[in-house]
């Protein structure tokens, strides 16, 4: 995992989380893993999409994934999103009924989320490959120590941000972010994860998406526009 890949404006607060034995490790590992003949979502040149399409000085809200998809075409480096064409995951369906339940915003076509990314929306994955067909197969060997750097820098920038963390895996980056007590300045949303498996659990009716615009609104940062 060379500095070189990651974006310019991410480089100062990642080279130390990748200049470590565990990073050069994860790195090897991916390599080895590839040459073995095991397939890896998403592609090469993908894999740090949700950095490189939300610069850190722009990042308004972060929501907070488990890993990539691991069907074939799905995952493009953004968590929960597909791109245009592909069939929506069971979780994105049930983000996008939340969705229509907090604000009024139909569902959408596609379930490309890349729009979101572009204003301030940074759609992190707390793993950032997964082997095909293996969901939660790449967590533990080493992703979490660059996402939670890539979570400490923006909690560490001095503008107000919604942390959106959907399941236990997201939950655990909580720490990281600096919300309650005296001079906080953060919001953070946790839930259940949108997934079939626990969505009627606390996710839906959750209205993360209308809390998180009352949040920037207020604190003067402008609002999100959820509709793709």
């Amino acid at each position: 995992m060379a500095s070189d890949d990651i974006p310019e404006s991410w480089r100062a607060a990642l080279e130390p989380a990748l200049d470590t034995p565990e990073a050069r490790k994860l790195g090897g590992w991916l390599r080895a893993e590839e040459a073995a003949g095991k397939v890896i979502y998403p592609p090469r040149g993908s894999r740090l999409a949700a950095l490189a399409e939300t610069p850190l000085d722009q990042v308004k809200v972060v929501i907070l994934g488990q890993d990539p998809y691991h069907g074939p075409g799905q995952a493009h480096g953004l968590s929960f999103s597909v791109q245009d064409g592909v069939k929506q995951p069971p979780s994105l369906v049930n983000i996008f009924k939340e969705l229509e339940g907090d604000l009024g915003i139909p569902r959408p076509a596609t379930g490309n989320l890349t729009p979101w990314t572009r204003q301030g929306v940074l759609l992190l994955n707390n793993t950032l490959t997964v082997e095909a067909g293996q969901a939660g197969s790449h967590a533990g060997r080493g992703w979490d120590a660059i996402t939670d750097a890539a979570v400490e820098a923006v909690a560490s920038t001095g503008e107000p941000t919604v942390f959106v963390l959907w399941g236990s895996h997201a939950k655990k980056k909580a720490g990281r972010v600096p919300s309650l007590g005296k001079g906080a300045r953060h919001l953070v949303l946790t839930s259940v994860h949108p997934s079939p498996l626990s969505a009627h659990s606390g996710f839906f009716g959750s209205k993360p998406f209308s809390q998180a615009n009352a949040f920037l609104q207020a604190q003067g940062r402008g609002v999100i526009d959820w509709s793709l």
